[in-house]
């Protein structure tokens, strides 16, 4: 499907564009809980965020090093759990290995099988080998704790491996959901590809191809048609207190939660007209990353509904072959419209249902 890239030209595009720092909950939300009245949820959150601010000193870094350091022979899964023990030093306590038995500690094991799903639906739907597609070893740490005594709300892709906190008032533990994981490691796949900056459009269309291959994943396990599936990101993610279903919706953005600890409504638009303009100073969200994301969510979902059936197989794959072929690290919804255009007239002819699909849906979200 795409041609193979020297090693070098990986390495030195994942130095160039940064290892981006993507956690799974938006800054917007955890915000809303750093002002709540409860005093540990606002302890624990900003506990959060300030550990964030740590870790993304550390990015670039770990992407320099763990690039080559984390490669085995492609084609070989190989998955290696750790342990941080409420602690905040990377990567923690050896706990579960590849082919190792089953432990007591439940978010290994979760953390465990779902990465090993990803890889197995990259692998068996795409061809691809591992999150650079040569081989890396896909390494998690579960019970990350910036500080000891308060639990880290969040999970995230930090350059080259998975981190996952514990969960609190709000969450539950963060290896529960599988498209968790699957939207977490896109990113990794989306850092090896096509770089997409982490402002702006091309931040919200890396939110957005996480979110999409994330739902597709669950989709594949489950062996879900578009027409059965949810289309809901981190789904059973929150605790039961919580106004809300998931995280983010791509069948209805906007409409996941309306919960006063995370700011009130879910902000995500469903087309252009509501595009929501934010500068670095407001939301701390890039620019609106995980908000205008809902955009290009949505036109995805169009596309799998029009076209019917398991949405991996041809939607999934227009939007894989230009991630990996046709997006670039400063893309647009517009130029993103305009190569998933191109990838389905590349792979279905240019008057297929699939070309025509997907030029509609672009339509009908307004970037078109």
């Amino acid at each position: 499907m795409k041609s193979p890239k020297p090693i070098v030209s990986r390495v030195c595009s994942s130095v160039r564009q940064g290892c981006p720092f993507c956690t799974i909950i938006p800054a917007h939300m955890i915000r809303g809980l750093a002002i709540d009245e409860d005093d540990a949820v606002r302890t624990r959150a900003l506990s959060t965020m300030l550990g964030s601010q740590r870790l993304r000193g550390q990015r670039d870094m770990l992407g320099a090093l763990g690039a080559v350091a984390l490669m085995t022979p492609a084609g070989v899964k190989r998955r290696t759990i750790y342990n941080a023990q409420k602690q905040a030093d990377l990567p923690g306590a050896l706990v579960r290995g590849e082919g190792g038995p089953k432990i007591k500690d439940r978010m290994a094991n979760e953390a465990y099988e779902h990465s090993g799903t990803v890889y197995d639906f990259f692998s068996k739907v795409y061809g691809r080998k591992s999150i650079d597609d040569r081989g890396m070893r896909l390494d998690s740490t579960v019970h990350y704790r910036e500080d000891p005594s308060e639990a880290f709300d969040n999970a995230f892709w930090n350059g080259t491996q998975m981190i996952y906190g514990d969960g609190g008032k709000s969450f539950h533990r963060f290896t529960k959901c599988l498209d968790v994981i699957a939207h977490e490691l896109t990113h990794g796949i989306t850092q090896y590809e096509a770089g997409l900056g982490y402002h702006g459009q091309s931040g919200a269309l890396n939110e957005s191809f996480s979110d999409v291959f994330g739902s597709l994943v669950k989709q594949w396990k489950k062996k879900q048609t578009a027409a059965k599936a949810d289309w809901l990101i981190g789904k059973g993610l929150f605790e039961k207190k919580v106004n809300g279903i998931a995280l983010r919706s791509l069948k209805k953005p906007g409409s996941a939660y309306d919960e006063p600890l995370f700011g009130g409504k879910d902000p995500q638009p469903h087309h252009m007209k509501h595009y929501v303009n934010l500068a670095d100073t407001r939301a701390g969200d890039n620019g609106g990353v995980h908000i205008n994301s809902g955009i290009p969510n949505h036109a995805f979902y169009l596309v799998a509904i029009e076209l019917g059936g398991r949405a991996w197989e041809r939607a999934g794959r227009i939007w894989y072959d230009a991630l990996c072929n046709r997006i670039r690290s400063d893309s647009t919804f517009e130029s993103a419209a305009k190569a998933t255009i191109a990838s389905a007239t590349s792979l279905y002819g240019s008057n297929s249902k699939e070309a025509k699909a997907v030029k509609s849906a672009w339509k009908k979200v307004g970037v078109l």
